[in-house]
């Protein structure tokens, strides 16, 4: 039972950096199950997305979080920034996430949202998999010197290295609280929610540099009968130039993007999916406050 869990440790852990230093990546490394989409293209993560990972002694709550950038003032970045930095509210710990021996502006303007906090901070050098060790200890010297970090740990959530240290640290700033989640819960989000991600991914992934920036994923139908789950999905763009785009010559684009992403919702959901994609244009949304809280972006 949980009210009998003695010296139980159950909070917050927020996960935030400048796009693209794979805090996504680190997320679903950590829940050991894909739950925060992840591709190369910066800003992939929009909405703040709970993670939940429940041990025997714990259960660590992680917040993944849009990248804080400091450009753009279209209604779609201010909605980023502020997503992410919502996230630093009522948190035990925060993971501020870097990537190899990159240090950019952006990560320096996090780092000065970061001084005045009185939550501690756990800087995460990521991608170490890709660095000799004979470098990368100047550059631990240098980052400890910017702050007064909690602890820094460097890892690689591609490959897992040294995550399980992170998970330590982050346990031991936990508070003793009983867990706020059942033990086999591991987020927050419907599987609505998820599924549209998961074929937003796929369309990050596929277009590459074509994508447009413009573009958000919102589900339709979904029905789950006993051997099957049946997922209608709209894909909104902004003008009708990006709907060729992603619909591809011959609708092969919008074709590989659905065998995709049934794919990886028939592993996360163990059942047959049938995927059915349309394509719509929706003009100006991403630069309209209304558009976007009718398509799901809200500012809670």
């Amino acid at each position: 039972m949980q009210d009998e869990k003695i010296n139980y440790r159950c909070g917050f852990a927020a996960i935030i950096g400048r796009p693209n230093v794979g805090k996504s990546t680190l997320m679903n490394r950590i829940l050991g199950q894909k739950i925060s989409i992840t591709s190369r293209k910066p800003q992939t993560t929009r909405h703040r997305i709970l993670g939940i990972n429940s041990t025997e002694t714990s259960q660590a709550i992680y917040v993944d979080t849009p990248g804080l950038h400091s450009s753009g003032k279209k209604a779609m970045n201010r909605y980023l920034n502020q997503t992410a930095s919502t996230a630093l509210k009522d948190v035990d710990v925060i993971l501020f996430v870097v990537s190899g021996l990159k240090w950019t502006d952006e990560d320096r303007a996090v780092l000065e949202r970061l001084k005045d906090s009185k939550i501690p901070v756990i800087l995460v050098v990521n991608k170490i998999d890709r660095l000799q060790k004979e470098t990368l200890l100047p550059h631990l010297a240098h980052l400890s010197g910017l702050m007064d970090f909690h602890t820094i740990v460097p890892l690689s959530a591609q490959t897992g290295e040294s995550v399980d240290n992170l998970e330590t640290e982050v346990e031991k700033l936990l508070p003793i609280a009983a867990p706020y989640y059942p033990d086999d819960q591991i987020t927050d989000r419907s599987m609505r929610f998820i599924a549209a991600e998961i074929v937003r991914e796929k369309l990050t992934r596929s277009l590459g540099q074509e994508l447009p920036y413009e573009m958000s994923v919102e589900i339709e139908a979904y029905e789950t009968e006993t051997n099957l789950v049946t997922i209608h999905a709209l894909i909104w763009v902004a003008r009708p130039g990006q709907k060729a785009i992603v619909i591809g010559k011959g609708g092969a684009g919008l074709k590989k993007v659905g065998q995709d992403a049934r794919i990886d919702l028939e592993n996360l959901l163990e059942q047959k999916v049938l995927l059915k994609l349309w394509v719509k244009v929706k003009e100006g949304w991403a630069a309209d406050e209304r558009a976007l809280r009718s398509l799901g972006y809200t500012d809670d």
